[in-house]
């Protein structure tokens, strides 16, 4: 063989390195092109009927990432208001039609409350969006909750819900120092709703969604639930159960008391009261240890505080609460903005995008959602059981008040 002529091997891997070279080249100019492409978004609200949540509807006006494709409304006057704060032009009073025609990288499902979510999330993965954040709670049942979650996982779409406080740059502050020695061995976990006048169920569904997600987050998830559900201080009835407010579905009670057990081995306290809170305390967890305590309050900036101290024993001192910032145990605050961040829903917006480019859950995904549904129902199959502890996973898929 003449030497000075390339190997046939030689020739043939140069032909396969320069055609890998080249696919790579390719790929790296598409992710490079996608990730300074403006995501598309398309915001569903409606009017008279949970509206766009809380902010679900500016907040990607303020991210660089995205542009506002469309909006849609059933109700006009709801929606010639909502073009004008969008100061765009695209709006729809079918929100199907808005999705096949503006097809858009993300959804926005605004509305609060619940009745429309199930439609409007399989409507939006359906059409062909990569991606869905949603107002919370999630959904009315579990078996809409199923529904959702296997159409997602059929079509690769990326779902997060509005649970802002889980987003919080904190969080991964508590998570260390519960993994270190901060608070001694967990003994238990407290969380109540806002306690206002939605107190009991409604409170339970609306606002205690957000202290179970935080707190699932910390003690494991649920293996069983033990619950009571009052109406003026005697136990419910069939009489009790209505439509509930906020398109939740039956609802009854205006004061709920539940104990669920986690697979960490904390138990975790769940309790709302019509009207016995206030606008400083109760809305949160807290999270109790051996040698100290850690106090969340949702929506609140500093998010968390510490108590380096026994919460079982009386202190001869005044105890000092240190407050927990992203920056750690008593440091200032290292994100000059994280108000509006979290509040604003920046921060999950921005995880949202993420988690669709890395191909990941965002931090409060579907499965989530999920989760807490499953709580909630599961506090009403106990209450229907007349208090009976009720195993994970629950086998009702449906309102267990329907059938009380």
């Amino acid at each position: 063989m003449n030497s000075a002529l390339p190997h046939p091997f030689f020739k043939m891997n140069r032909r396969h390195f320069i055609t890998t070279t080249l696919a790579s080249t390719l790929a790296f100019a598409a992710g490079a092109a996608e990730s300074e492409r403006k995501l598309r978004v398309a915001i569903i609200g409606h009017t008279g009927h949970g509206n766009y949540g809380h902010g679900l509807d500016t907040m990607w006006l303020r991210l660089p990432e995205t542009e506002v494709a469309g909006v849609a409304d059933a109700d006009a006057a709801g929606l010639a208001a909502e073009l004008k704060k969008l100061k765009i032009e695209r709006g729809f009073a079918d929100y199907r039609q808005m999705l096949a025609e503006t097809k858009p990288d993300i959804v926005a499902v605004a509305p609060r409350e619940l009745a429309e979510h199930r439609d409007m999330a399989l409507a939006a993965i359906e059409t062909g969006a990569r991606g869905i954040y949603m107002e919370k709670p999630f959904c009315r049942t579990l078996a809409e909750a199923d529904e959702i979650i296997a159409a997602c996982e059929k079509r690769g779409v990326k779902l997060a819900l509005a649970h802002r406080n889980r987003y919080n740059p904190s969080v991964p502050v508590l998570d260390k120092l519960l993994a270190g020695d901060a608070i001694g061995r967990l003994i238990e976990i407290r969380a109540r709703g806002k306690e206002d006048a939605r107190g009991g169920s409604l409170d339970l569904w609306v606002l205690g969604s957000h202290v179970l997600n935080l707190a699932v987050h910390f003690s494991g998830k649920p293996v069983a639930c033990a619950a009571s559900i009052l109406q003026g201080g005697r136990p419910i009835t069939r009489d009790d159960v209505k439509d509930g407010a906020e398109g939740v579905g039956p609802l009854a009670g205006n004061e709920v008391h539940a104990r669920f057990e986690t697979e960490g081995g904390v138990t975790l306290f769940f309790d709302s009261v019509a009207n016995a809170g206030d606008r400083v305390g109760g809305f949160g967890l807290q999270i109790i240890g051996a040698k100290g305590v850690i106090d969340l309050r949702m929506d609140s900036l500093p998010m968390a505080q510490l108590l380096a101290s026994s919460p079982l024993a009386p202190a001869k001192e005044p105890r000092t609460w240190t407050p927990i910032t992203s920056g750690g145990v008593g440091q200032p605050e290292p994100i000059a903005d994280i108000k509006e961040q979290v509040t604003d829903h920046l921060l999950p917006g921005r995880d949202l995008i993420a988690a669709m480019r890395e191909n990941r859950e965002p931090l409060c995904s579907a499965r989530d959602g999920r989760a807490i549904v499953e709580m909630i129902t599961a506090v009403f199959e106990s209450q229907r059981l007349n208090g009976q502890r009720v195993p994970f996973p629950l086998q009702v898929r449906g309102n267990p008040l329907a059938a009380l």
